[in-house]
């Protein structure tokens, strides 16, 4: 379980990371380096129930959509609150589950990540299922939607480029995170269920959601992955809609119209205007009938664990707890001992209830 501390101010809060299901809210949380145990005020209009805590240099919020709710209205509302109540957020993250939209260009699998790029005419995301019909009886899409931000777009260029350095596989980060929280390795681990894609006009046979039935001739062929427990990323447009997507005669026809998109999802659309962020998908079906909920767990976890790596290399704006100027000693105090005595920080006593500093002998930071 992650460390637990005393509460920032909640202008100190930079990161809004927003998720839709418990699974998903859950997945956020086991990623906090450090949770939060209090949870500063919230404007008396916002009605969001949050999760706190910090990844590297970042005070992080997580709120998630209302119980039985889903769609891009609902996301829309959550994450307006969360900007009333947090005015100092600039790093705005979308984190959850989607379905995903293999092809001959992207071998997405089961436990894959897909991240929003802007591509060719679209931002990263392009909202499906809104647009008119047109005097032939063709429907048409409306509707431009911004793209993420310009410090995540270069941050997400920094990661790609080390999983190419450094042949990064996310399976193995994320289960180095949870060695300590086996429980959450126990429910959000890989599945044992085989990842299987069927050709995309067959649909699933029988009334269960196991595909007992189906015919295993109609199986896509695929290559072995390096590891069976590989995990890959992937980068481009997110579909975004109100519909749930099982088809797979529909999924590759919406793909084809709008120039190739990695996954379907129902949130994103709802955000991007007035809280322009990225979004993160772990892949738990593909869009397709045969689509059931074993991967989702897995899925919302690895998407997760991407989303926290991501913030390890976006520099922080401020210190992640207490006063600007001041640093815990238990962090930074071995890095002070190689200072000439007169830049040394200079302690400041022990730490006492209300302060709004963290726990611990405190160094203030020299000004001469």
């Amino acid at each position: 379980m992650a460390a637990t501390a005393k509460s920032p101010r909640r202008e100190q809060y930079t990161v809004g990371w927003m998720c839709a299901s418990k699974e998903e809210r859950a997945a956020a949380v086991a990623m906090l380096d450090v949770r939060y145990e209090d949870t500063p005020s919230q404007d008396p209009f916002d009605t969001n129930n949050y999760a706190f805590g910090r990844v590297k240099n970042h005070n992080v919020v997580i709120a998630s959509l209302p119980a039985g709710d889903c769609g891009t209205s609902p996301a829309a509302t959550v994450a307006n609150q969360m900007l009333r109540s947090f005015t100092s957020i600039n790093i705005r993250l979308m984190v959850g589950i989607g379905g995903g939209v293999p092809s001959a260009d992207f071998d997405i699998r089961l436990g894959d990540v897909v991240v929003s790029q802007p591509q060719d005419r679209f931002g990263g995301v392009v909202q499906y299922d809104r647009g008119k019909k047109t005097a032939g009886g063709k429907y048409e899409r409306t509707g431009q939607l911004g793209k993420p931000p310009q410090r995540l777009l270069n941050a997400l260029l920094s990661m790609q480029a080390e999983f190419e350095m450094n042949d990064f596989d996310l399976g193995k980060y994320l289960h180095q995170n949870l060695q300590n929280q086996q429980w959450m390795l126990d429910k959000f681990g890989r599945p044992h269920e085989k990842d299987d894609l069927y050709q995309a006009g067959y649909d699933h046979d029988g009334d269960g959601r196991e595909c007992i039935k189906c015919e295993r001739r109609k199986r896509v062929p695929r290559h072995n992955r390096r590891s069976a427990k590989e995990v890959k990323s992937h980068y481009g447009t997110i579909a975004s809609g109100n519909l749930v997507m099982k088809s797979g005669t529909e999924r590759d026809k919406i793909s084809q119209d709008l120039g190739g998109i990695l996954c379907f999802e129902m949130e994103a659309a709802g955000l991007m205007d007035n809280f322009p962020c990225l979004v993160i998908r772990g892949i738990c079906d593909y869009a397709d009938s045969h689509k059931n909920n074993r991967w989702q767990r897995y899925a919302a976890i690895t998407a997760a664990a991407y989303a926290q790596m991501l913030l390890s290399i976006i520099p922080g704006n401020e210190q992640p707890t207490g006063q600007q100027h001041n640093l815990p000693s238990d962090e930074f105090a071995p890095k002070f001992a190689d200072l000439p005595a007169h830049q040394r920080p200079r302690p400041l006593g022990p730490w006492t209830p209300g302060s709004g500093q963290p726990a611990g002998q405190q160094y203030g930071l020299p000004f001469n």
